[in-house]
């Protein structure tokens, strides 16, 4: 990620520099001896546009809104990406404008995605030929039958890298906001004090963090560290791969870090983000986009 600051003042300096030269000892702008004109450098733009007119969205169920509004279905018109619900006060509407956003966001997510699904999901985002696109994907990957059927960090690094090369093979100047995947740990602490929810979770939701909910024994508590290392090593790879393209911002791992409750829970299911998350969701990324430095 590049700092705009760091790079205006890298330009004034080289602006001030090339003026020095094209001087005389007078300080006038004449040529010199050769009859060169100065040559001074031009203001390169700021490779971050936090104003963009377009914003697509690729990734899994918390981007479709699932379970958020009715049980077992999509609701993307809470999407904390594109929705439209006043409720939430999604990305697209906060950059654009409810009416401009109507128009001009679309929603490529798909409920169960795992990182493997990025690259085709990316491919439909881009005739869109989107500003900006957003990432929020990981969580399926790390919600496993097992730990041992995660999926592995390089195959998630390849799968990514392969998405972001997707995108800037059509479209080299469009923007990316990456959100980390969420704290499954924390989710496990708090969506257990609900009796209801760990009655669901039985049903098999995320059964490699969530299955035997209240098990604290050793084997109990090494299949929910294991989880959750993977999940910052998840997160290790989004910043890294995404730090090294200029127009990527990763969130600096605030979705992670987010000290959720039951209120940002679906009540369906205490594990998708309720309405009340979703709009958090988006004030996380708000932030993240709008920031004069990532």
């Amino acid at each position: 990620m590049r700092k705009p600051g760091a790079l205006l003042a890298s330009v004034a300096a080289a602006a001030v520099l090339g003026g020095a030269v094209g001087c005389d000892a007078v300080g006038g702008n004449s040529a010199g001896p050769t009859g060169a004109k100065a040559h001074r450098a031009k203001p390169t733009a700021p490779a971050w546009d936090a104003s963009p007119a377009s914003v697509a969205a690729v990734g899994d169920s918390i981007t479709r809104g699932f379970d958020a509004c009715t049980v077992l279905s999509d609701c993307p018109e809470v999407s904390w990406a594109t929705g439209s619900s006043a409720k939430v006060d999604s990305l697209a509407v906060r950059l654009l404008g409810k009416a401009r956003a109507a128009e001009a966001s679309w929603n490529y997510a798909v409920t169960g995605a795992r990182m493997a699904d990025l690259p085709g999901q990316m491919a439909q985002a881009v005739v869109r030929k989107p500003q900006l696109v957003t990432v929020m994907v990981g969580a399926n990957d790390a919600c496993r039958s097992s730990t041992s059927a995660m999926t592995s960090v390089a195959e998630f690094r390849t799968d990514f890298e392969d998405a972001l090369g997707t995108l800037r093979e059509k479209l080299p100047k469009a923007q990316v906001y990456v959100a980390s995947v969420p704290n499954l740990k924390r989710l496990w602490s708090e969506g257990r004090t609900n009796p209801l929810g760990k009655q669901v979770w039985k049903l098999g939701i995320c059964p490699s963090m969530l299955g035997d909910a209240d098990a604290l024994d050793s084997a109990a508590t090494l299949r929910r560290d294991t989880v959750q290392k993977r999940v910052e090593a998840y997160n290790e790879v989004l910043k890294e791969v995404c730090g090294k393209d200029r127009r990527c911002r990763f969130d600096g791992g605030a979705v992670y870090a987010y000290r959720f409750g039951t209120d940002q829970l679906s009540h369906w299911d205490w594990f998708h983000p309720s309405i009340n998350g979703q709009a958090r969701l988006a004030e996380i990324a708000y932030h993240a986009v709008t920031a004069k430095e990532s």
